[in-house]
């Protein structure tokens, strides 16, 4: 799993670019605090070599927590800038600093 941060010089947003190798896998969405948790707010498009991608324009200087959906389960992305607890799910969410 990836996840490429390009800021803007124009505006205070960062383009995120969140990449999930799951050939297996009929569909990914990324969910956090930015989408409300929405499974079916931000889908990432599946690639010819099994990758899924998708770019999501985040405000900068914020946090937002966050997981991926493969096919119904959560999933952590072993490259988040760190991890917090949520007593919600009972597991701990990727977080990214912006």
């Amino acid at each position: 799993m990836a996840i490429k941060k390009q800021y803007l010089k124009s505006k205070p947003v960062c383009k995120v670019t969140f990449s999930v190798p799951a050939e297996e896998a009929k569909s990914v969405a990324v969910v956090g605090s930015f989408n409300e948790w929405n499974t079916e707010a931000t889908e990432l498009k599946k690639l010819k070599n099994g990758t899924f991608k998708g770019t999501v324009d985040l405000e900068s200087d914020n946090s937002y927590e966050f997981r991926y959906v493969v096919d119904g389960t959560y999933v952590n992305d072993e490259q988040a800038d760190a991890y917090a607890w949520n007593d919600f799910a009972a597991a701990e969410n990727g977080v990214l600093n912006l």
